[in-house]
């Protein structure tokens, strides 16, 4: 039961129909026409969400993201965001908008900040702002507020986190100013005080304000723990509705919303706000699931729950929960690749598991006038979102895979620590695969006659490892990562992997976590001491000072490839996790080598300096790419019917998950 997750919630001048709220995040469609904003938006108001808050707008010049970023700045941009705030109203939802100054995290060579000192994840150095400048900034912020309410809009969220502009004057790192703006605690919270004190001058009383609050900076000279409970306290009296939780900078050096982060991990620090303060206070990051979030309610942690991410994955998610449907919620993998690697990729945002986010106005699923039968080869990835897809559609989807369990490479990436979501995207395929009716036929080996009666084929067979052209591949120390990762064949205590990319790495995380009590996902007290987390928050910004020295692996792990950049594997915001938990267990990372050969006593390479060195270890193991499994290809071809070629068999450069969930989905869309 989530009893305590659908209770209303009364603030007094306006009741949210449940404690969720959908959280901002920046997709793309900010800058696009809003109908699209708006179909986004609408789904999810559909799908029974408390309290949706959009992607950040900014509140004056000086403020965007990047020159032409969104902007709630004239009356002209309010007109703009009725089509966005009628269509959510339409849906019985009610939405606010978040208002933000990046400050110095902007990709804008006119960037101001608190102070003159750069973020050492962007390229421009920002210009301190003059105390008439200040006046003007919260000035901004109250204008713009009063826009968005002349818009529609149910309330704002001031981004007073991860490092924007508000955070940045809240501490030493970000303010090292001697004025009125400066200086003690006291002074360096004016700014952020005065900016809800204006705004809710300017929007009345009846007009929520949410204030997002950085609970734990993570980074060093961030808040100590006095100082933002002060805060905390001084934001009520100022007029905020909401305290909403932020956890982390963007150039923190810790993870914090990745999936090698536990579920709930920095609740506690969410409860240290709420027994200071009487205004209901959210907890956020890695909450995926209802049962988590329950959990995280009745044990007091909070009195909200603020999800982001798995929106993306599943506008439902709330409705689902209500009619006691929780398997059917296609759950949040916390991987980053389609939402934020696409944002900070300067591309449209989307969600792996769920190629429709996004992208409503254009990915459209109806029901089919012309019913098909259709046979899909492969249960992976690709074989999977097309048959849903396709089944959804009417057409009558027979499945076939010579494994006895469908979810294909996904069966090999749940082993890896830190990859454990993927349990959750086969459990929620397996129950709407057969909801819709899909017909299972596993553990059966397919040849082209078992498809003669059929209308259309499907061929979703994935990869087949490839086997690099290296002397000595065929020594008995050299392995593939099937053979480890999917067949549990006995590996030695000194390995070399063959392959620094994304497979690679996960052989890697696999191997080193075997036998290791300490890791940074088995738990949050571990995942805590791990990554240098105080959670008593004595230290400035929540950092301990230095990390935990883990145990050591117990194997002596060697990561090798050809090309000269870093080992890291995939993912733009989620490769320097891998690499830093790797290092600290003690593996190696060496790239710019060349493979001489594998011998008896090991393997034996050439650095980029031009020397070469034996590597002595007991296997070593390939991870040197794959290609198109399409043996089926020809013969189902000669049949004389349509075949279409999906996921790693059309394409296996890497083993995309990403595409080949989009591939299925849309093909299924036009079949």
């Amino acid at each position: 039961m989530h009893t305590k997750l659908l209770e209303p919630l009364n603030l007094g001048f306006t009741t949210l129909k449940n404690r969720v709220i959908m959280g901002s995040m920046h997709t793309g469609l900010e800058e696009e026409a809003p109908e699209k904003l708006a179909a986004f938006f609408a789904r999810r108001a559909q799908g029974d969400v408390g309290l949706m808050i959009t992607g950040g707008f900014a509140t004056s010049e000086t403020a965007v993201l990047w020159p032409g970023a969104g902007r709630m700045t004239s009356e002209q941009d309010a007109a703009r965001h009725r089509t966005v705030t009628d269509a959510v109203h339409a849906a019985g939802g009610k939405i606010a908008i978040q208002l933000l100054h990046a400050g110095r995290q902007a990709y804008n060579v006119n960037m101001v900040s608190a102070s003159a000192k750069q973020s050492p994840i962007f390229p421009f150095t920002p210009r301190e702002l003059t105390a008439a400048e200040v006046e003007q900034e919260i000035d901004g912020f109250a204008n713009s507020a009063a826009f968005a309410k002349m818009a529609g809009y149910d309330g704002v969220e001031v981004m007073g986190s991860e490092g924007y502009l508000l955070n940045q004057f809240l501490t030493e790192r970000g303010n090292e100013r001697t004025d009125e703006w400066g200086g003690s605690f006291e002074k360096r919270m004016r700014f952020p005080l005065e900016v809800v004190r204006r705004i809710r001058a300017k929007v009345g009383p009846e007009f929520i304000i949410v204030y997002r609050m950085s609970m734990l900076d993570l980074v060093p000279d961030g808040q100590t723990l006095e100082e933002t409970l002060l805060l905390a306290r001084e934001l009520e009296k100022a007029g905020v509705t909401i305290l909403n939780t932020g956890i982390g900078w963007h150039e923190a050096k810790i993870p914090t919303i990745a999936t090698q982060v536990p579920r709930g991990a920095f609740t506690w620090a969410t409860r240290k706000i709420k027994e200071v303060v009487s205004i209901p206070v959210a907890a956020s990051n890695r909450l995926n699931m209802p049962g988590d979030a329950e959990r995280v309610l009745q044990n007091g942690d909070a009195d909200m729950i603020a999800m982001a991410r798995p929106f993306l994955a599943d506008p439902d998610w709330v409705l689902k929960t209500k009619e006691s449907r929780v398997d059917e919620i296609n759950t949040c993998i916390g991987c980053n690749q389609a939402c934020l690697d696409h944002t900070f990729g300067g591309k449209r945002c989307s969600c792996l598991v769920n190629p429709q986010a996004c992208h409503e106005t254009e990915l459209i699923f109806v029901k089919t006038t012309a019913k098909k039968k259709v046979a899909v080869v492969g249960a992976g990835p690709a074989g999977m979102s097309f048959s849903l897809t396709a089944a959804q559609r009417g057409h009558a989807v027979t499945l076939f895979d010579e494994a006895k369990e469908i979810g294909g490479q996904f069966n090999i990436a749940k082993q890896v620590p830190g990859k454990e979501e993927f349990h959750e995207t086969i459990r929620y395929f397996n129950t709407m695969l057969k909801k819709e009716g899909v017909n299972f036929q596993l553990g059966k080996r397919v040849s082209a006659d078992d498809l003669k009666d059929f209308d259309e084929v499907v061929l979703a067979t994935g990869i087949i490892p490839n086997v690099p052209s290296l002397p000595g591949v065929d020594h008995p120390k050299v392995m593939g990562y099937l053979d480890v990762l999917k067949h549990g064949k006995p590996v030695g205590q000194r390995v070399a992997i063959v392959g620094g990319g994304g497979i690679g790495v996960d052989t890697a995380e696999f191997l080193t976590h075997h036998g290791v009590e300490q890791s940074p996902s088995t738990s949050i007290e571990d995942f805590c001491e791990f990554w240098g987390i105080d959670r008593e928050q004595k230290a400035r910004g929540g950092i301990a000072g230095v990390k935990a020295n883990p145990e050591k692996a117990t194997r002596q792990i060697t990561i090798l490839q050809r090309k000269p950049k870093k080992i890291a594997g995939p993912g733009k915001t989620t490769g320097w996790i891998h690499r830093a938990a790797l290092e600290a267990k003690g593996v190696r990372l060496l790239s710019g080598v060349e493979y001489i050969g594998v011998e008896d006593a090991g393997l034996r390479i050439r650095t980029p300096d031009g020397a070469e060195h034996l590597l002595e270890v007991d296997n070593v193991i390939v991870c040197a790419g794959q290609h198109p499994n399409r043996e089926l290809e020809e013969s189902v071809t000669a049949l004389g019917k349509p075949v279409h070629i999906i996921g790693g068999a059309f394409k296996a450069a890497e083993l995309d998950a990403k595409e080949a969930i989009n591939q299925g989905a849309r093909l299924a869309a036009v079949v």
